[in-house]
């Protein structure tokens, strides 16, 4: 399964718009499966964006996970991803990269953030 940074934004939004701290009993996002999320809820846990719960079984078609709540390092990611302006030039900026990598992202965002901040 390929990763997709869209819905790795939305879980930490979803995740981060929630009431106490911790994430919503489900999650569901218009154009991904159930599937999909566990996938990524699972990967953002191996990033340390998330603490999670294994939820992966031996018979399943993929592993997933329970998202618990977000991480420091979760919290940063958000910092600079939270603003959708500043997602898209990120985007667009990333897309001559291919996937590229989560530092790459990470680098991307926060200079966004610095160039609309003047810096």
């Amino acid at each position: 399964m390929t990763r997709d940074m869209d819905l790795v934004r939305e879980i930490l939004l979803a995740i981060d718009g929630h009431e106490r701290g911790y994430a919503p009993q489900q999650m569901k996002f218009e154009g991904f499966t159930d599937e999909q999320i566990g996938y990524h809820v699972y990967i953002l846990g191996q990033a340390g964006l998330l603490e999670v719960a294994d939820a992966s079984s031996i018979d399943g078609s993929s592993p997933k996970a329970i998202p618990i709540n977000l991480t420091w390092a979760g919290h940063e990611f958000l910092a600079n991803a939270r603003e959708q302006s500043h997602w898209l030039q990120a985007k667009k900026l990333m897309k001559g990269a291919g996937e590229g990598s989560f530092q790459i992202w990470q680098s991307v965002l926060t200079k966004v953030v610095m160039n609309s901040l003047g810096l």
